[in-house]
């Protein structure tokens, strides 16, 4: 909304004077000053309390406790709230069609959310070209793809990904999909619970050397504590799931000790209880609503699996390794679930904070966001409450500024 009509500046007024913001009657100053808040910078860093961030058109000009705010700035009042930058998810698979993935991007802003990675999932050009347009698209989340992961010949499941048995077919599937342009590429090393032959040893060290002469890196989907073994060996870039078939051990974690680099997205499942959903109840539309009620059940199944990867995360988390947040789906609101899921894990809020913003916004190569510092990009969101109290307090959402402007908040975009 960077070039917003005036129509649309209205809109979004209306709705800011609403929630109690100090903003202009007319059209926003070139230069904006956000004063009072609480600031959490993204980074770990200290926060800044009654904080200024100053916004000069799209990009953070100043932070800070003592900011001169320049003469002739709009000022907005933003004192008891807190400011958070936006947030960054690393694992999505998006919708088919142009209208669907349009409509889950702008869905996603309205969370505070401002950037999504498709895994793998991705078998036509339509992702790639809203991928190349969502760089400068108002009042979109920016969409990165993996285009077509590669997996084992997997018979009776959608062929989504490449299938490959020979170390040819493995080398070929990534130079046809680094053609593309991917931002990383996808690989499922899972047997599916003992249904289909996962890819071995042999294939998915040719997949990663054929990427890295590709110049890409690459993430894999795991379940099995021994294959993420086998592949930080073979010099895997990321796991797009953490183990989950037991507890890691020691060598594991040594293992991942010595390659900093590494990035783990955990992926949490449901932790098998009933979720608080009652944010979510006067926004989205009945059925979807329904759909997520439905859903919504206790299942102890789930929630022995989701203790294994809980205790991973935390013996992973502690001893520093790289932690960002993914969702694994469409659903444009479940980063802030997910943020309570790794919260309930035994992460602090504030490294939960991290992984879903300046280290997401590393992981996906953008320079420009993830953290509120002079310089990058005007995306934040302003808080009604203090995440650092309680994580779930990321849901109450007072407003979201994306490139300097207003998200118009009033319907849910549909």
């Amino acid at each position: 909304m960077r070039r917003a009509t005036m129509f649309t500046v209205a809109i979004a007024t209306f709705a800011a004077v609403l929630a109690g913001l100090s903003v202009p009657a007319t059209g926003q100053a070139p230069v904006t000053a956000f004063e009072g808040a609480r600031i959490i910078v993204g980074d770990g860093s200290p926060v800044i309390e009654k904080g200024t961030i100053v916004v000069n058109g799209t990009t953070i000009q100043a932070v800070g406790a003592n900011v001169q705010v320049p003469a002739g700035a709009q000022r907005v009042n933003l004192a008891g709230k807190t400011v958070i930058p936006m947030i960054l998810d690393t694992h999505i698979h998006a919708p088919a069609t142009r209208e669907q993935v349009i409509r889950d991007l702008r869905r996603r802003v309205y969370w505070g959310v401002g950037a999504g990675m498709s895994m793998g999932t991705d078998t036509t050009d339509v992702v790639f070209k809203i991928r190349d347009e969502t760089r400068n698209m108002p009042g979109t989340a920016r969409l990165l793809t993996a285009g077509r992961g590669v997996t084992g010949i997997e018979k009776g499941r959608e062929q989504s990904a490449y299938w490959v048995g020979t170390v040819a077919e493995a080398r070929s599937a990534v130079q046809e999909n680094a053609k593309r342009r991917p931002d990383i590429i996808k690989i499922w090393v899972d047997n599916r619970g003992n249904t289909v032959p996962k890819l071995t040893p042999e294939l998915y060290g040719a997949i990663i050397d054929e990427a890295h002469k590709q110049n890409v890196r690459v993430t894999a989907h795991i379940f099995d504590l021994e294959d993420g073994k086998g592949l930080l060996k073979a010099n895997v870039d990321a796991f797009a799931h953490s183990v989950r078939d037991r507890d890691v051990d020691q060598e594991f974690l040594s293992m991942m000790k010595q390659r900093p680099n590494v990035t783990v997205n955990p992926n949490l499942p449901s932790p098998g209880r009933m979720w608080d959903i009652a944010w979510l109840q006067n926004i989205l539309p009945a059925d979807e609503y329904a759909a997520v009620q439905k859903g919504n059940v206790d299942d102890p199944k789930a929630a022995e699996l989701y203790g294994i990867q809980a205790r991973n995360l935390k013996r992973l988390s502690d001893q520093g390794t790289r932690i960002v947040l993914g969702t694994d789906g469409n659903t444009p609101w479940a980063p802030h679930q997910e943020m309570e899921a790794m919260a309930m894990a035994g992460m602090t809020a504030m490294q939960v904070i991290v992984a879903a913003t300046s280290r997401a916004a590393e992981f996906l190569r953008f320079t420009d966001t993830g953290t509120l510092q002079s310089g990058k990009n005007a995306d934040l969101i302003v808080l009604d409450a203090n995440p650092l109290d309680n994580i779930t307090n990321t849901r109450r959402i007072n407003a979201v500024y994306y490139r300097g402007q207003m998200v118009n908040r009033s319907a849910y975009p549909n």
